[in-house]
């Protein structure tokens, strides 16, 4: 075909408000013949996602979501409704060009459909501690192509998040919202139920570059270093403090609900290490939470670091490896970067700094 008719073909397909993921997906495609394998991978997520709707929906009525049972990978104890999103998910892949699933409940990586291109890295169900109480939970993904090494049956996750082919995330909440980003910025899709699909309903969208909302689990400040805890000290002075105006916390306990909330609204997240054993990179997993985020972030014009540096940039040595994470509003962001670095005023007030210095041991 000419380039003037896939020129025409595109422009044929042109996505509005109110498409459908699979029309948007197509017109991906017919963009880049290169996404067939990612479109059907997206397609077949977005299927789980909706069947994992259906369940929280019913909440009570589907059995006690919130029981818990074994420990998964990362040695938190599941809960019922985590089995059931994990076996969804992984049917939902077997039948997609997926070679390999890294999943937060799976100790190891699996092994679907040998010698298909991609691998998917997945938190099946983010948020479990909300189950019991009908709050908010969701998914994150990204598809990575597949890499060959012999030597490595991890190495596909072993790869910069700058390698990731698309990455999303769904949110089962009042409504069920599907974010993804091909590399061509970041849309929110809503489930029409009536219909069983996901329609556009947020195109192209673009966080503001500051805001006055931060979101952090603050009865963890005793144990933050002290860039994080000026930083947060600062917010919370508001117009008296360096900051010179007022800011408001939120805290949803899943991380795809900030999430979504900072892509509409802005602000920043902030997930920092701090001094607790086990908590010294924090207890978000690069592979399927940190790396998918910060992907969605970056097409929509925000940032995401682990406080200092570009997520995007770390290498995985191991595939439920954890990463402090601070991401949204480009200059919130960079104000964060800016207290490790020393070059706030505020930093100078804290007698912290002159006992550990700004960076973490």
């Amino acid at each position: 075909m000419s380039g003037d008719g896939m020129g025409t073909r595109v422009q044929d397909m042109a996505i509005t408000i109110g498409s459908t993921l699979s029309e948007y997906l197509d017109a991906e495609v017919a963009r880049d013949s290169r996404l067939a394998d990612t479109a059907k991978t997206v397609l077949a997520l977005a299927a789980a996602s909706i069947d994992v709707s259906e369940v929280c929906g019913r909440g009570a009525l589907a059995g006690d979501l919130g029981a818990q049972g074994e420990t998964n990978s990362d040695g938190d104890v599941q809960k019922a409704l985590d089995v059931i999103a994990h076996k969804r998910f992984t049917e939902a892949l077997k039948s997609a060009p997926v070679a390999e699933v890294c999943s937060e409940e799976a100790e190891d990586v699996m092994v679907l459909n040998p010698g298909a291109p991609l691998a998917v890295a997945i938190d099946p169900l983010d948020g479990s501690s909300n189950i019991a109480v009908g709050m908010v939970v969701g998914t994150i993904f990204g598809i990575r192509p597949v890499v060959s090494d012999p030597n490595d049956p991890n190495a596909s996750f072993k790869t910069p998040g700058t390698t990731q082919l698309a990455a999303g995330f769904t949110v089962y909440g009042p409504a069920t919202t599907f974010v993804i980003t091909l590399g061509d910025g970041t849309r929110i899709f809503t489930l029409d139920r009536a219909a069983g699909e996901f329609r556009l309903t947020h195109d192209r969208l673009k966080v503001v570059a500051s805001a006055n909302e931060y979101a952090i689990n603050s009865s963890n400040g005793r144990h933050w270093d002290a860039p994080v805890r000026a930083f947060i000290d600062d917010c919370m002075r508001g117009e008296e403090g360096p900051r010179d105006r007022n800011f408001n916390m939120r805290w949803t306990a899943a991380l795809v609900a900030d999430a979504q909330r900072v892509l509409i609204r802005g602000g920043v997240f902030l997930y920092p290490g701090d001094s607790r054993k086990g908590y010294e990179q924090g207890r978000l997993r690069l592979l399927y939470e940190t790396a998918p985020i910060a992907f969605i972030m970056e097409q929509a014009g925000a940032a995401a670091t682990d406080g200092q540096g570009r997520i995007l940039d770390v290498v995985a040595k191991k595939i439920h490896e954890r990463s402090p994470l601070v991401f949204g509003s480009a200059e919130e962001v960079a104000s964060v970067a800016a207290y490790y670095e020393g070059r706030q005023p505020a930093a100078g007030r804290s007698p912290l700094f002159g006992q550990r210095g700004l960076m973490r041991n």
